[in-house]
Protein backbone atom coordinates (compact mmCIF):
# COMPACT_ATOMS: atom_id res chain seq x y z
CA UNK A 1 0.00 0.00 0.00
CA UNK A 2 2.79 2.41 0.93
CA UNK A 3 4.67 1.50 -2.25
CA UNK A 4 1.58 2.21 -4.35
CA UNK A 5 1.20 5.59 -2.67
CA UNK A 6 4.86 6.38 -3.27
CA UNK A 7 4.61 5.51 -6.98
CA UNK A 8 1.41 7.56 -7.30
CA UNK A 9 3.07 10.60 -5.71
CA UNK A 10 6.14 10.16 -7.93
CA UNK A 11 3.97 10.15 -11.07
CA UNK A 12 2.19 13.29 -9.90
CA UNK A 13 5.52 14.91 -9.05
CA UNK A 14 7.04 14.11 -12.44
CA UNK A 15 3.95 15.54 -14.14
CA UNK A 16 4.11 18.86 -12.28
CA UNK A 17 7.90 18.85 -12.43
CA UNK A 18 7.79 18.57 -16.22
CA UNK A 19 5.82 21.85 -16.35
CA UNK A 20 8.32 23.50 -14.00
CA UNK A 21 11.05 22.21 -16.32
CA UNK A 22 9.47 23.91 -19.36
CA UNK A 23 9.13 27.19 -17.47
CA UNK A 24 12.67 26.83 -16.14
CA UNK A 25 13.94 26.25 -19.68
CA UNK A 26 12.43 29.60 -20.65
CA UNK A 27 14.32 31.29 -17.81
CA UNK A 28 17.60 29.61 -18.79
CA UNK A 29 17.16 30.44 -22.47
CA UNK A 30 16.75 34.18 -21.88
CA UNK A 31 19.43 34.23 -19.20
CA UNK A 32 21.88 32.61 -21.62
CA UNK A 33 20.98 35.01 -24.42
CA UNK A 34 20.94 38.28 -22.47
CA UNK A 35 22.09 37.71 -18.86
CA UNK A 36 18.59 38.76 -17.76
CA UNK A 37 16.21 36.89 -15.45
CA UNK A 38 12.82 37.30 -17.13
CA UNK A 39 10.23 37.47 -14.36
CA UNK A 40 7.46 37.71 -16.95
CA UNK A 41 8.01 34.05 -17.87
CA UNK A 42 5.10 32.89 -15.72
CA UNK A 43 2.78 35.29 -17.55
CA UNK A 44 3.67 33.59 -20.84
CA UNK A 45 2.26 30.39 -19.31
CA UNK A 46 -0.92 32.16 -18.21
CA UNK A 47 -1.42 33.93 -21.55
CA UNK A 48 -0.97 30.71 -23.52
CA UNK A 49 -3.49 28.90 -21.34
CA UNK A 50 -6.10 31.66 -21.19
CA UNK A 51 -5.84 32.32 -24.93
CA UNK A 52 -6.39 28.63 -25.70
CA UNK A 53 -9.41 28.51 -23.39
CA UNK A 54 -11.16 31.46 -24.97
CA UNK A 55 -10.21 30.71 -28.58
CA UNK A 56 -11.52 27.16 -28.18
CA UNK A 57 -14.62 28.53 -26.45
CA UNK A 58 -15.25 30.73 -29.51
CA UNK A 59 -15.70 27.61 -31.64
CA UNK A 60 -12.22 27.19 -33.08
CA UNK A 61 -11.13 23.51 -33.40
CA UNK A 62 -9.20 22.21 -30.40
CA UNK A 63 -5.71 21.81 -31.86
CA UNK A 64 -6.00 24.96 -33.97
CA UNK A 65 -6.90 26.87 -30.80
CA UNK A 66 -3.81 25.45 -29.09
CA UNK A 67 -1.54 26.46 -31.98
CA UNK A 68 -2.96 29.99 -32.08
CA UNK A 69 -2.59 30.33 -28.31
CA UNK A 70 1.05 29.22 -28.44
CA UNK A 71 1.66 31.71 -31.26
CA UNK A 72 0.08 34.48 -29.16
CA UNK A 73 2.35 33.63 -26.22
CA UNK A 74 5.34 33.60 -28.57
CA UNK A 75 4.29 36.98 -29.99
CA UNK A 76 4.05 38.44 -26.47
CA UNK A 77 7.61 37.25 -25.80
CA UNK A 78 8.93 38.94 -28.94
CA UNK A 79 6.93 42.11 -28.18
CA UNK A 80 8.41 42.23 -24.67
CA UNK A 81 11.92 42.13 -26.10
CA UNK A 82 11.25 44.66 -28.87
CA UNK A 83 9.14 47.17 -26.93
CA UNK A 84 10.87 47.02 -23.53
CA UNK A 85 14.18 45.15 -23.41
CA UNK A 86 15.61 46.47 -26.68
CA UNK A 87 14.65 50.03 -25.80
CA UNK A 88 16.70 49.72 -22.60
CA UNK A 89 19.75 48.20 -24.33
CA UNK A 90 22.18 50.38 -22.40
CA UNK A 91 20.53 49.79 -19.02
CA UNK A 92 22.13 47.71 -16.30
CA UNK A 93 21.10 44.10 -15.77
CA UNK A 94 19.26 45.04 -12.56
CA UNK A 95 17.27 47.71 -14.41
CA UNK A 96 16.37 45.23 -17.13
CA UNK A 97 15.19 42.70 -14.54
CA UNK A 98 12.99 45.41 -13.00
CA UNK A 99 11.56 46.03 -16.48
CA UNK A 100 10.57 42.35 -16.73
CA UNK A 101 8.89 42.58 -13.31
CA UNK A 102 6.96 45.62 -14.56
CA UNK A 103 6.02 43.71 -17.72
CA UNK A 104 4.75 40.85 -15.56
CA UNK A 105 2.51 43.21 -13.59
CA UNK A 106 1.26 44.83 -16.82
CA UNK A 107 0.44 41.49 -18.47
CA UNK A 108 -1.33 40.27 -15.34
CA UNK A 109 -3.40 43.46 -15.19
CA UNK A 110 -4.27 43.18 -18.89
CA UNK A 111 -5.34 39.56 -18.35
CA UNK A 112 -7.58 40.66 -15.46
CA UNK A 113 -9.28 43.24 -17.68
CA UNK A 114 -9.72 40.81 -20.58
CA UNK A 115 -10.65 37.58 -18.81
CA UNK A 116 -11.70 38.60 -15.31
CA UNK A 117 -11.09 36.79 -12.03
CA UNK A 118 -12.90 33.56 -12.86
CA UNK A 119 -11.20 30.17 -12.79
CA UNK A 120 -11.25 28.39 -16.16
CA UNK A 121 -10.74 24.85 -17.31
CA UNK A 122 -9.61 23.36 -20.60
CA UNK A 123 -10.33 19.90 -22.04
CA UNK A 124 -7.64 17.26 -21.92
CA UNK A 125 -5.98 16.22 -25.16
CA UNK A 126 -7.23 12.63 -25.03
CA UNK A 127 -10.01 12.61 -22.45
CA UNK A 128 -10.16 12.35 -18.68
CA UNK A 129 -10.68 8.60 -18.24
CA UNK A 130 -7.81 7.47 -15.98
CA UNK A 131 -5.48 4.63 -16.88
CA UNK A 132 -5.32 1.96 -14.17
CA UNK A 133 -2.10 0.01 -13.65
CA UNK A 134 -2.72 -2.17 -10.61
CA UNK A 135 -3.51 0.27 -7.82
CA UNK A 136 -1.84 3.15 -9.68
CA UNK A 137 -3.95 5.73 -11.51
CA UNK A 138 -2.47 7.75 -14.35
CA UNK A 139 -4.28 10.57 -16.12
CA UNK A 140 -3.78 10.58 -19.91
CA UNK A 141 -2.90 14.29 -19.70
CA UNK A 142 0.03 13.40 -17.44
CA UNK A 143 1.46 11.21 -20.18
CA UNK A 144 1.02 14.04 -22.69
CA UNK A 145 2.84 16.43 -20.37
CA UNK A 146 5.77 14.06 -19.89
CA UNK A 147 6.01 13.20 -23.59
CA UNK A 148 5.75 16.81 -24.81
CA UNK A 149 8.31 18.01 -22.27
CA UNK A 150 10.76 15.29 -23.32
CA UNK A 151 10.16 16.13 -27.00
CA UNK A 152 10.77 19.86 -26.60
CA UNK A 153 13.83 19.34 -24.42
CA UNK A 154 15.26 17.17 -27.22
CA UNK A 155 14.29 19.67 -29.93
CA UNK A 156 15.83 22.58 -28.04
CA UNK A 157 19.02 20.63 -27.42
CA UNK A 158 19.21 19.79 -31.14
CA UNK A 159 18.43 23.41 -32.10
CA UNK A 160 21.27 24.85 -30.03
CA UNK A 161 23.84 22.18 -30.83
CA UNK A 162 23.17 21.45 -34.52
CA UNK A 163 21.68 24.55 -36.17
CA UNK A 164 23.43 27.79 -37.15
CA UNK A 165 20.66 29.91 -35.63
CA UNK A 166 20.91 28.11 -32.31
CA UNK A 167 24.68 28.49 -32.29
CA UNK A 168 24.26 32.19 -33.14
CA UNK A 169 22.08 32.67 -30.04
CA UNK A 170 24.73 30.92 -27.94
CA UNK A 171 27.41 33.14 -29.48
CA UNK A 172 25.42 36.22 -28.43
CA UNK A 173 25.30 34.88 -24.89
CA UNK A 174 29.09 34.55 -24.73
CA UNK A 175 30.01 37.90 -26.27
CA UNK A 176 27.46 40.13 -28.00
CA UNK A 177 30.06 42.50 -29.47
CA UNK A 178 32.15 39.68 -30.93
CA UNK A 179 29.00 38.03 -32.31
CA UNK A 180 28.00 41.31 -33.98
CA UNK A 181 31.45 41.69 -35.52
CA UNK A 182 31.13 38.17 -36.93
CA UNK A 183 27.96 39.22 -38.79
CA UNK A 184 25.34 37.90 -36.36
CA UNK A 185 22.25 40.10 -36.00
CA UNK A 186 22.29 40.26 -32.21
CA UNK A 187 18.95 42.07 -31.96
CA UNK A 188 17.23 39.40 -34.04
CA UNK A 189 18.77 36.62 -31.97
CA UNK A 190 17.59 38.18 -28.72
CA UNK A 191 14.07 38.60 -30.12
CA UNK A 192 14.13 34.95 -31.22
CA UNK A 193 15.25 33.85 -27.75
CA UNK A 194 12.33 35.72 -26.15
CA UNK A 195 10.00 34.27 -28.76
CA UNK A 196 11.12 30.70 -28.03
CA UNK A 197 10.76 31.44 -24.31
CA UNK A 198 7.19 32.60 -24.93
CA UNK A 199 6.54 29.47 -26.99
CA UNK A 200 7.73 27.25 -24.12
CA UNK A 201 5.50 29.17 -21.71
CA UNK A 202 2.49 28.79 -24.00
CA UNK A 203 3.07 25.05 -24.35
CA UNK A 204 3.37 24.69 -20.58
CA UNK A 205 0.11 26.61 -20.15
CA UNK A 206 -2.01 24.52 -22.50
CA UNK A 207 -0.57 21.30 -21.07
CA UNK A 208 -1.08 22.06 -17.38
CA UNK A 209 -4.52 23.73 -17.51
CA UNK A 210 -6.56 20.51 -17.97
CA UNK A 211 -5.11 19.32 -14.65
CA UNK A 212 -4.89 22.45 -12.50
CA UNK A 213 -7.25 24.98 -14.14
CA UNK A 214 -6.17 28.54 -14.87
CA UNK A 215 -6.81 32.10 -13.70
CA UNK A 216 -5.29 35.48 -14.53
CA UNK A 217 -2.93 35.34 -11.53
CA UNK A 218 -1.74 31.74 -11.88
CA UNK A 219 1.39 32.76 -13.77
CA UNK A 220 2.99 34.26 -10.67
CA UNK A 221 3.44 30.97 -8.82
CA UNK A 222 4.27 29.01 -11.96
CA UNK A 223 6.91 31.60 -12.81
CA UNK A 224 8.40 31.40 -9.33
CA UNK A 225 8.52 27.61 -9.50
CA UNK A 226 10.20 27.76 -12.90
CA UNK A 227 12.70 30.25 -11.51
CA UNK A 228 13.35 27.92 -8.58
CA UNK A 229 13.92 25.06 -11.03
CA UNK A 230 16.52 27.17 -12.86
CA UNK A 231 18.23 28.12 -9.60
CA UNK A 232 18.18 24.53 -8.37
CA UNK A 233 19.73 23.18 -11.57
CA UNK A 234 22.13 26.08 -12.04
CA UNK A 235 21.06 29.33 -13.70
CA UNK A 236 21.83 29.18 -17.41
CA UNK A 237 22.15 25.37 -17.45
CA UNK A 238 19.25 24.18 -19.61
CA UNK A 239 19.46 20.51 -18.68
CA UNK A 240 19.99 21.57 -15.07
CA UNK A 241 16.70 23.49 -15.24
CA UNK A 242 14.93 20.36 -16.50
CA UNK A 243 16.37 18.19 -13.72
CA UNK A 244 15.72 20.95 -11.17
CA UNK A 245 12.08 21.15 -12.27
CA UNK A 246 11.62 17.40 -11.91
CA UNK A 247 13.26 17.38 -8.47
CA UNK A 248 11.06 20.28 -7.37
CA UNK A 249 7.89 18.60 -8.61
CA UNK A 250 8.70 15.29 -6.94
CA UNK A 251 9.61 16.93 -3.62
CA UNK A 252 6.38 18.94 -3.70
CA UNK A 253 4.28 15.87 -4.41
CA UNK A 254 5.95 13.75 -1.71
CA UNK A 255 5.67 16.60 0.79
CA UNK A 256 1.99 17.13 0.01
CA UNK A 257 1.27 13.40 0.19
CA UNK A 258 3.21 12.39 3.29
CA UNK A 259 3.26 15.64 5.29
CA UNK A 260 0.58 18.15 4.30
CA UNK A 261 -0.55 19.84 1.11
CA UNK A 262 -0.51 23.13 3.02
CA UNK A 263 3.30 22.96 3.20
CA UNK A 264 3.79 22.09 -0.47
CA UNK A 265 5.06 25.49 -1.59
CA UNK A 266 6.96 26.11 1.65
CA UNK A 267 8.92 22.86 1.23
CA UNK A 268 9.96 23.83 -2.30
CA UNK A 269 11.17 27.29 -1.34
CA UNK A 270 12.94 25.92 1.74
CA UNK A 271 14.93 23.55 -0.49
CA UNK A 272 15.87 26.45 -2.75
CA UNK A 273 17.11 28.42 0.26
CA UNK A 274 19.25 25.46 1.30
CA UNK A 275 20.71 25.15 -2.19
CA UNK A 276 21.46 28.88 -2.35
CA UNK A 277 23.07 28.74 1.08
CA UNK A 278 25.30 25.70 0.50
CA UNK A 279 25.75 25.80 -3.29
CA UNK A 280 24.83 29.21 -4.75
CA UNK A 281 25.66 28.12 -8.31
CA UNK A 282 23.01 25.38 -8.17
CA UNK A 283 23.39 21.63 -8.33
CA UNK A 284 24.83 21.64 -11.85
CA UNK A 285 26.14 25.20 -12.11
CA UNK A 286 29.80 26.02 -12.44
CA UNK A 287 31.49 27.62 -9.47
CA UNK A 288 34.41 29.89 -9.92
CA UNK A 289 36.50 32.67 -8.47
CA UNK A 290 36.66 36.13 -9.98
CA UNK A 291 39.62 38.43 -9.24
CA UNK A 292 38.49 41.99 -8.52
Amino acid sequence: MLLDQLIQFLITGITIGAIYALVGLGFSLIYNASDVVNFAQGEFVMIGAMSAIFIYGAGVPYFVAILIAIFISMFVGVALEKLAIEQARNATVVTTIIITIGASIFLRGAALLIWGKEIYGFPSISGDDPIKVGNITILPQSLWIMACTALFVFLLRYFFQKTLTGKAILACSFNKKAAYLMGIEVKHMLALAYGISGLLGGIAGVLITPITYMTYGAGVMLGLKGFCASILGGMGNSMGAVIGGLILGIVESLGAGFISSGYKDAISFFIILLVLFFRPAGLFGKTGVERV
